[in-house]
């Protein structure tokens, strides 16, 4: 059985996971527009469009459930 107390904890790092991950992929679709692939750095940045809308309420959510009862 899961220990419900490490569920805030495993957020976080995905969380964290999925920002580190956010920051590698931008900086490659930075190269990429840079050698010429325009059109596919804009679909990347579209992709990664869905993080920055989500970011505030996963770091609300964690934060709700990282605050001791």
């Amino acid at each position: 059985m899961l220990n419900s107390d490490l569920i805030p904890s495993l957020l976080s790092k995905l969380n964290e996971n999925q920002l580190a991950l956010e920051a590698a992929i931008l900086e490659l679709t930075q190269w990429v527009e840079k050698h010429g692939g325009v059109e596919i750095a804009e679909n990347v940045h579209g992709a990664l469009e869905a993080i920055d809308r989500n970011e505030e309420f996963i770091k609300l959510t964690l934060a709700v459930l990282m605050t001791p009862e």
